[in-house]
């Protein structure tokens, strides 16, 4: 079976880079990621529309360019984790995480008997078609499974150093803005309230040896969250990118003399 190269670089200590997919599900998509510099893809199906057809045929391309597929599932359910892991997933992240409790379930989710409750299913895409040992299977699988828990509500925030302290939580992503939907203050991330949940997200990750995550829209903000500690970092997404670029170099053009 294939490893997780991003696990295993943050595990070591090191910093991986990627960006966020809401829209392209092109079959060129991946190498073309791989040859901007990329390390990782985090697949948005939470707020996409996404299909699972559409993920295995992603999953299936990033298959041999060395570039690993995360995904953030439709929805915080064990029919939705354990097809998505079937289908080729490298990781999951989980949004709107909230207690412990709920932490060690989504974990559960992610691993075989007697250690979660996985289904079994192999001989299928996420163990290559392969034939080989069951057992070694289920130690690979769980090895490579990367597992974050979205820090953006209230209560999450709260509840930070408990959830990040569970076994199988490998670390903890931002969510900015849905946090400051949660505080009160819509898209007000300068506010303390919320710049200090990105320091104590940062300091809590480092403590525990997790990875702190985040997806940075602005090459400023990403540089700023890199400084405080941030090791893995989506510089933005799909459609942003393609905007930004499109939309400066219009710009140039009509004021081109």
């Amino acid at each position: 079976m294939r490893s997780n190269p991003v696990k295993q670089k943050l595990a070591a200590g090191g910093s991986v880079y990627g960006t966020m997919v809401f829209e392209f599900a092109s079959p060129g998509l991946p190498q073309a990621l791989v040859a901007a510099g990329a390390e990782f893809a985090l697949y948005d199906m939470e707020h996409s529309g996404f299909t699972m057809r559409e993920m295995k045929e992603q999953f299936s391309y990033c298959r041999g360019i060395g570039l690993v597929p995360i995904v953030r599932p439709p929805a915080k359910t064990y029919a939705a984790v354990s097809q998505l892991l079937d289908i080729g997933a490298m990781g999951l992240m989980f949004q709107m995480v909230e207690s412990r409790e709920e932490a060690e379930e989504l974990v559960s989710w992610t691993r075989y008997p007697p250690r979660g409750q996985r289904g079994a299913m192999f001989g299928g895409a996420h163990d290559d078609y392969a034939a080989g040992d069951v057992a070694q299977k289920m130690q690979g699988a769980e090895e490579r499974t990367f597992v974050l828990a979205m820090i953006e509500t209230r209560k999450g925030a709260q509840n930070m150093e408990s959830i990040l302290e569970v076994d199988g939580i490998d670390g903890g992503h931002l969510g900015q803005f849905d946090l400051s939907l949660s505080l009160g203050m819509p898209a007000q991330f300068d506010r303390p309230e919320i710049q200090s949940t990105i320091d104590r997200l940062a300091a809590t990750c480092r403590r525990l040896g997790k990875t702190a995550a985040c997806m940075a829209p602005t090459l400023d903000t990403a540089r700023d969250w890199q400084r405080r500690g941030f090791r893995m970092i989506s510089y933005s997404y799909d459609t942003g990118l393609l905007q930004e670029s499109l939309r400066s170099g219009i710009q140039a053009l009509k004021t081109a003399p």
